[in-house]
């Protein structure tokens, strides 16, 4: 392990086609350019894992996985790449493609999860990734899935609609009809259903998604990962200085439990991970550092803390 953002584990893909070729550069690409600039931002520097799983193990295949920790704005932050090879498609993957059941695939993918130490800065989720398939007729499928949100500790409509403004300029390109489409999804998928409301503010999400041709579904994943540092990184330049004290912190690691509760009940990409035997400490990288669990805590009304859940854990139209 070390600390250097430029190293890269050696291609497991040498017997892969060049379209998996392409979307494994461009994925390893945008894992160094967000991982640089946040290690600017913070001051410190990810720690690098450069891993590769065998010939012996369920999956084959190689990846990255950076971890920063213990930062001045941020307390953890993961930002893995991973490109994988198996026998058999999990059910997580397969559940909208029945017809794939049973079959070998191939997946690569970038996902992170920055949890601030700040409790003003929101934590975020960005995925974009890729899964590609033989068809019991032969035939090659390829699909992609990803997205960004945001789970804020604290509400700021400014921070919302700048956060809304560049996910839909992500899919303008694409099809107007993509961002209401993608934003609904997302406010539906990451939904806590035990608990009956959102994990956050929402953002972007779709999955199994091949209907504008391989290369412009391509086109769009690469534009959602190149918008991630425009959509995030303006609300923590403007939320990182504000002082807090502990109260706010109590707050923070408080509502840092439902992130948990989400990841490991609900979200898919933990569950395909988990599911294909890929690597126990990368699929959850996600995880915050300090979290709390209170029984049946109810926030002072009117409170700051109180607005969170009547302002913002709930659908709406930002833009």
């Amino acid at each position: 392990m070390t600390s250097a953002s430029t190293t890269s584990p050696s291609s497991s893909s040498a017997n892969s086609s060049p379209i998996a070729a392409s979307v494994r550069e461009y994925l390893i690409g945008l894992q160094t350019r967000i991982t640089d600039t946040l290690a600017a931002k913070d001051g410190g520097s990810f720690l690098v894992d450069a891993w590769h799983k065998g010939p012996q193990e369920q999956l084959q295949g190689d990846g990255i996985t950076k971890i920063l920790e213990d930062g001045k704005v941020f307390e953890r932050a993961g930002c893995g790449f991973s490109h994988v090879t198996g026998p058999k498609l999990p059910p997580s993957a397969t559940q909208h493609r029945p017809e794939l059941n049973g079959s070998a695939f191939e997946a690569m993918g970038v996902s992170l999860v920055f949890h601030p130490r700040k409790p003003y800065v929101p934590t975020v989720h960005m995925n974009v990734r890729a899964l590609m398939a033989r068809a019991p007729d032969g035939q090659s499928v390829a699909w992609f899935g990803g997205g960004m949100d945001l789970t804020p500790y604290y509400g700021f409509d400014e921070d919302a609609i700048h956060f809304h403004t560049t996910c839909k300029q992500a899919l303008d390109g694409f099809g107007e009809q993509l961002y209401p489409r993608f934003k609904t999804w997302c406010d539906e998928y990451f939904f806590l259903k035990h608990r009956n409301e959102p994990r956050g503010i929402g953002g972007i999400f779709y999955d199994d998604f091949s209907e504008l041709g391989f290369d412009k579904s391509f086109e769009m994943m690469r534009s959602v990962g190149d918008h991630f540092l425009k959509a995030y990184l303006p609300i923590v330049e403007k939320r990182k200085h504000m002082p807090y004290g502990e109260k706010e912190r109590d707050h923070q690691l408080y509502r840092r439990g439902r992130y948990v509760e989400f990841n490991l009940v609900f979200d898919r990409g933990t569950h395909f991970g988990l599911q294909s035997g890929g690597r126990t400490e990368s699929i959850l990288l996600s995880m915050p550092p300090l979290v709390t669990w209170s029984y049946q805590l109810q926030p002072e009304p009117g409170s700051a803390e109180h607005r969170l859940y009547t302002d913002y854990l709930k659908p709406k139209a930002w833009i």
